[in-house]
């Protein structure tokens, strides 16, 4: 829990958020919010996916007009009806995808708008020096000459809020800011918000961390359905309560128990094998495996190889060496056509980008690896394809209005359902998520993790990499961790293991 807020709480709110109403054709987003946040305070806003969140900040940052309530700043009325309204009264929004230019350096970006109207030249070395007093400001070091795209997530973010405080915000609200970030950034980024908080700056904190929000937040203010649950102080809230306030509901586990399974035979071939899988400097010598009915984790920091580790096996990047059977018989894998046509599938860590075709329907994006299972001498027989993506919609309770919805206005949660459902219509035998649950509410990963248990009762081999180490020993049979592409270490007592055991893996 944060316990460095400011001793006396001023007179007004640094912001007032009063009565929000917003629609949308057919959908009511919100429906009278109420948001404050007081100078040097961290406010967590949070709910489950389409509770509303993303429309009120965007309201916030003037991407929308609300259609009623009120907005004040230090106790004035002001109208936002633009972005530059909102950055004119002190406001700047960090939105999980980066507003930066990656050709240019972290000093252009940071200034960038801001240059002299006037003059012929852009004073450098002004600007440079500017640029590390912010840097200075906030605590870190970084060279503003650097280009953006020579920049890790982490430090790319640093730039975001220097930015902000270029431009004298006194409100900062960050989307999702540790969604990207090793453990270690993460910790480098409540030190910069709690730097920023002794500097009287407000901070909205997004996130569907939980374990952040009691260490950085020092209220919570929950949506949803597009309505406010409620604002407590984070001591008044524990991780059940805050979870039953998201969701309407309690949630007896976090994670949903599994039937007892007998010991699986660790001689059969039955199930993914690989051996030696190579392609350097990212993957040395990986060998694992996964048996049919076994849910086995891989997991270690970013950058340790994973995911790259998944593309070889699903053939999406060339092996220099190694080997990749399943249930005993080699396979040849060059392209992703070829494990999946052997029964292997990948749910990608970046649905949106990999996973999904976003302007399509949820039809459309189910029915494009199988056409050739519903077409007949080269015509698609729609009404098989609609028949079976119905089917999924009731096995996996996919919360979609209709077959013809764009896979863009899914929730996160119905999105990855969505990107499962295709690959199971493939007869899917073995099947790897990459961070299946990341960007998701704490709702929808339950019924994430329900799916994942019920494909390995039903004889599936899962793999799933995670980043998020209590789902890891909540969901696993066995753990495998990684480091700078090499795995260091097997657990297979996962009852006793904890988050030391495997993190002291991670950093071998």
């Amino acid at each position: 829990m944060s316990d460095d807020s400011p001793s006396s709480a001023p007179s007004h709110p640094l912001l007032e958020m009063q009565g929000i109403v917003k629609s949308f054709p057919g959908v009511r987003a919100l429906t009278g919010v109420d948001l404050d946040v007081r100078p040097g305070e961290v406010v967590a806003l949070l709910g489950e996916n389409g509770a509303g969140k993303s429309t009120l900040i965007k309201v916030l940052g003037g991407a929308h007009r609300p259609d009623s309530g009120s907005i004040e700043i230090d106790g004035t009325a002001i109208e936002i009806h633009s972005p530059l309204d909102s950055q004119r009264a002190g406001v700047s929004i960090i939105y999980q995808e980066f507003n930066l230019v990656p050709a240019m350096t972290a000093r252009e970006n940071i200034f960038l708008g801001q240059e002299p109207a006037r003059a012929s030249l852009i004073p450098v070395a002004t600007e440079r020096r500017r640029a590390n007093e912010l840097f200075e400001r906030i605590g870190v070091q970084l060279d503003p000459s650097e280009l953006i795209r020579n920049l890790t997530v982490a430090q790319q973010q640093v730039v975001e809020i220097a930015k902000a405080l270029a431009l004298e915000s006194r409100l900062i609200v960050m989307d999702e800011p540790s969604a990207a970030l090793s453990p270690r950034e993460v910790e480098g980024l409540f030190r910069i918000i709690r730097e920023l908080k002794s500097q009287g700056i407000g901070i909205v904190y997004v996130s569907h961390r939980l374990v952040e929000i009691f260490e950085i937040a020092d209220r919570v203010t929950v949506l949803r359905d597009g309505g406010l649950v409620g604002t407590k102080p984070i001591g008044e809230l524990t991780r059940d309560s805050l979870i039953e306030m998201m969701v309407g509901r309690k949630l007896e586990n976090e994670f949903p128990k599994r039937e007892a399974r007998p010991p699986l035979d660790k001689s059969t071939a039955n199930g993914l094998s690989v051996r030696g899988l190579t392609r350097k400097p990212v993957v040395r010598d990986v060998s694992l495996d996964v048996r049919r009915g076994e849910i086995v984790a891989l997991t270690g920091l970013i950058g340790a190889g994973r995911t790259e580790t998944a593309r070889l096996v699903f053939g999406a990047d060339r092996m220099e060496s190694g080997t990749v059977s399943l249930d005993g018989k080699h396979l040849d894998l060059r392209k992703p056509r070829q494990a999946i046509k052997a029964g292997i599938c990948l749910l990608t860590e970046d649905r949106k980008q990999h996973g999904l075709v976003l302007n399509r329907s949820v039809l459309e994006n189910f029915g494009l690896p199988n056409m050739s299972r519903f077409a007949r001498m080269g015509i698609i027989r729609q009404s098989a394809e609609r028949s079976a993506f119905e089917g999924y919609v009731e096995q996996l309770q996919i919360k979609v209005s209709g077959p013809d919805q764009r896979a863009a206005n899914v929730s996160g949660g119905n999105q990855q359902k969505v990107v499962l459902a295709k690959w199971l219509q493939r007869h899917a035998e073995v099947i790897i998520f990459d961070e299946p649950t990341r960007g998701i509410d704490v709702g929808a990963k339950y019924e994430i993790y329900t799916l994942i248990n019920r494909l390995a009762d039903q004889g599936k081999a899962i793999l799933m990499i995670s980043s998020e180490l209590p789902e890891v020993l909540g969901m696993a049979d066995r753990i495998i961790v990684m480091h700078e592409g090499r795995v260091t270490g097997e657990i297979t007592d996962v009852q006793s293991a904890t988050q030391e055991m495997i993190m002291d893996l991670a950093v071998k």
